[in-house]
């Protein structure tokens, strides 16, 4: 209940906020950031929506309530440190909230609610109070044969990057989240952007070969550069695009044991400030040679769920 005191209070203040997102790294001002309290009891398999977590759980080695609930605080006092404005979720009982890029994302000024899995729709209950305090006009549901998760969808200044899948399979796939009929109500809700879609790779059974969302294979980072996995991409064109428009030279390609440990789901607070993952030491350090400061936190046990830091986070407002 205090953190949905903390939002009533908070946006009492601010009857709309001033929702502003056109890129992954300019200066971050506001963020919603999950929640790993009350997360419930360790899933059952067959309630599972990925891999990864699906392998952990048969392995024994699924991830601790309160060792999520550590790695998330890091994280809050990493943003914190650049006087970012962290929100949080209304904690529901027994229900997984971390992953709040799952359950919407901004564009612009237009706060758009996904069409998640029937079963995550609680989720959306959490934000509730920060959703109402849009402007109206700026809250955009997707009609129901949208399929779009914010994990999926990256806007890049002139761009908006899609990960889909358009297989005949795609109701075969709980790892499918994103459909060709995203990318054409992006278009038309954004006529002034390029959107530009990108075939991933599904697996329901093999976490490394499974492109979960796009940022699980590609993120863009700095003003320049990006971090890719050319497996996850079904498309080699479509990979050699980013090669190409970022140029060779500012790529960081990682191996597909960096892509399972999420070494692509960083988090941009600015265009030289990221927050990474302790453990991942080539990246780091080549982050650190281009020029970033880079801020290493602990958030293993939160990847083992096929997710990290741009998973757990909703960004409202950058400069």
């Amino acid at each position: 209940m205090f953190y949905a005191r903390f939002f009533y209070l908070f946006l009492r203040e601010n009857k709309h906020m001033d929702l502003h997102i056109v890129n992954e790294t300019s200066r971050l001002k506001a963020v919603v950031l999950g929640t790993a309290q009350s997360i419930g009891p360790i899933p059952k398999v067959e309630d599972c929506y990925d891999p990864k977590s699906i392998e952990n759980i048969l392995a024994g080695t699924y991830p601790k309530e309160a060792d999520m609930v550590i790695e998330m605080s890091e994280f809050e006092r990493v943003l914190k440190k650049y006087d970012v404005q962290v929100f949080r979720p209304s904690v529901l009982k027994d229900v997984n909230q971390i992953f709040a890029r799952d359950i919407a994302f901004v564009i612009e000024d237009k706060f758009i609610r996904s069409n998640i899995l029937p079963n995550r729709i609680e989720e959306l209950d959490a934000i509730h109070e920060v959703y109402e305090q849009v402007n109206p006009l700026n809250r955009i549901i997707p009609p129901d044969e949208v399929h779009v998760e914010g994990g999926d969808v990256m806007p890049w200044n002139d761009y908006i990057f899609v990960g889909v899948y358009s297989g005949k399979d795609y109701p075969n796939f709980i790892t499918a989240r994103t459909n060709v009929e995203a990318v054409a109500f992006l278009r038309e809700l954004f006529p002034d952007k390029i959107v530009k879609s990108f075939e991933l790779r599904k697996s329901n059974t093999d976490p490394r070969e499974n492109a979960l969302h796009l940022d699980c294979c590609f993120q863009p980072i700095g003003k320049d550069k990006a971090i890719l996995h050319k497996n996850g991409f079904l498309v080699e064109e479509e990979y050699q695009f980013l090669v190409d428009y970022f140029g060779k030279e500012n790529v960081f390609d990682i191996s597909k044991d960096e892509m399972y440990n999420m070494n692509s789901n960083i988090f941009s607070i600015s265009e030289t400030v990221i927050v990474s993952e302790l453990g991942f030491k080539r990246l780091n350090t080549w982050l650190r040679e281009q020029g970033f400061v880079v801020e290493e936190i602990r958030y293993a046990e939160i990847g083992k769920q096929e997710g990290l830091l741009r998973c757990s986070t909703l960004p409202l407002i950058r400069e």
